[in-house]
């Protein structure tokens, strides 16, 4: 499955890059799945994408949580919480 990330605001900064296209494997079929996958590229993507940091995530502009299922083709979005003023 072929899914979009986009990766914003402090997270772009810490990764490097505003995002990439993922050949996922077979059992990556939820955004909590996929986060568990970036999660195990290592030290800076534990830093940005930590189960303990507080993100945003939408699939094709949409919020979605832990549970949202990934289909062929999606974009992911990765944004920590935004607040106004």
């Amino acid at each position: 499955m072929k899914l979009r990330l986009k990766f914003f605001a402090s997270i772009r900064e810490q990764l490097g890059c505003d995002g990439e296209v993922l050949e996922a494997p077979a059992g990556v079929v939820t955004v909590a799945a996929l986060r568990q996958l970036l999660l195990g590229r290592g030290d800076i993507w534990q830093q940005a994408l930590s189960g303990n940091r507080v993100l945003r995530v939408a699939v094709n502009q949409d919020m979605a949580g832990p549970d949202t299922p990934l289909r062929d083709g999606d974009e992911v979005a990765f944004f920590p919480p935004v607040t106004g003023g």
